[in-house]
């Protein structure tokens, strides 16, 4: 008997709480980074203390990532998600409350970013079990979008709020809408359909050990990883370090929310326009081409525009190609490694990306006398050349061609 397969419009529903629980955990992350020397003097600590707040999420990352992954394959996205939006709620409520102490809103965002891996490592998981296999880069791109929405809400809204609100007040209305919209998600996720989306044997994935074994024997998955943790790499030290990038050349911490804003709305439009022509055109390869070598002139712009046209313009390119390669990246892998379960390809990826906190570090220590980040913004430039030497390994899937 045929197992029969069917698209169902509640995936939309499914996939709209999804976002929704994903912009959340981007604004709690990225709420400081425009307001750094602010918040530095608010708290009385210095500015790499400041950064250490967004930098513990990718920090949280790496040791949790693999057993959240095997949470997400073996228990289901929904009950994983579930307990991650939960925490991000009751942990983003109590960073609200910690008022001026900054040991308690160190904690307390710590317990935040623990949430971050059962959000991020279930991007490709929903896709997977509620969308065809033609729509899912697509279906990634949306995930995508909503966290860069989330990244440019919390750049943007932060120093406007700043203006009327004590940093904690701003702090605490960001935990009560986390706490509402994991309610959301509790009430309106399903974990997959009545019947699969796609014909039988694809969407059979092998168990978690079996997959991450399998995984880990891919030549083009591992030039995955080392693309993914230098564009994350590059995308997490700018958004962490906006207002200390662009400080010496005399902007302002407004003009910071404005510049990250404008990074993420490019961001946004790539990440909706890239994913879907891969998905038209079922080439991955090619896209991902086009995404790092489109970058390259966005962020040497970055690094050495004085005007705040040219400056703003170079943002938009920047984000618009760079944060678009993720998704397409995702997916790639997803099915390069087949069998291998969407949670663990999908953890591994943004594992090896939220590692890249190390590139934060760098970027922090590599600084001239005068604060300047240029010499780091130089390197990032290097290895987007690299990242596309790895690109050229990273050929189409025989299963994508053969569906063109």
């Amino acid at each position: 008997m045929t197992t029969q397969y069917k698209i169902y419009p509640y995936r939309w529903a499914v996939l709209a709480v999804f976002m929704f629980v994903n912009i959340t955990i981007q604004i709690l992350w990225i709420s400081y980074a425009p307001i750094t020397g602010p918040a530095a003097a608010f708290y009385g600590v210095d500015d790499l203390q400041i950064g250490l707040l967004s930098m513990s999420f990718m920090i949280a990352f790496i040791p949790l990532s693999i057993p959240v992954s095997w949470v997400i394959d073996t228990y289901g996205f929904r009950l994983a998600v579930s307990i991650g939006s939960v925490m991000m709620g009751v942990f983003g409520i109590m960073r609200g409350m910690a008022g001026a102490d900054y040991t308690m809103v160190l904690w307390s965002t710590i317990g935040i970013a623990a949430a971050q891996p059962f959000l991020l490592n279930a991007w490709t998981k929903v896709p997977a079990n509620w969308f065809a296999l033609e729509e899912r880069a697509t279906a990634v791109g949306l995930v995508t979008l909503a966290s860069l929405v989330g990244t440019a809400l919390g750049m943007v809204l932060t120093p406007i709020l700043m203006e009327s609100l004590s940093i904690p007040t701003i702090q605490l209305y960001y935990g009560v809408i986390a706490a509402a919209t994991a309610i959301l998600f509790v009430l309106v996720s399903r974990e997959t359909p009545p019947t699969p989306p796609c014909p039988p044997g694809k969407e059979v994935r092998a168990l978690m050990l079996d997959g991450l074994k399998n995984a880990l024997t891919v030549k083009a998955f591992w030039f995955g990883l080392a693309v993914s943790f230098i564009g994350l790499g590059i995308f997490n030290g700018v958004t962490t370090w906006i207002e200390n990038i662009i400080r010496p050349r005399g902007f302002t911490p407004t003009d910071a929310g404005t510049l990250g804003a404008l990074m993420i709305v490019g961001g946004v439009i790539g990440a909706v326009v890239i994913p879907a022509l891969s998905d038209k055109y079922h080439k991955r390869q090619l896209f991902l081409f086009i995404s790092f070598i489109g970058a390259i002139p966005g962020l040497i712009g970055l690094t050495f525009a004085t005007s705040g046209t040219l400056l703003f313009i170079s943002a938009f390119v920047l984000g618009f190609f760079l944060t678009s390669a993720m998704p397409v990246i995702m997916q790639y892998t997803a099915e390069v490694t087949h069998p291998t379960p969407e949670g663990t390809s999908n953890g591994l990826i943004q594992l090896f990306g939220q590692a890249s906190v190390v590139f934060v570090f760098f970027m922090e220590a590599l600084k001239n006398s005068d604060g300047s980040f240029t010499p780091a913004l130089v390197t990032a430039s290097a290895l987007l050349v690299l990242s596309i030497l790895f690109i050229s390994q990273m050929k189409d899937t025989k299963e994508l061609v053969e569906n063109k």
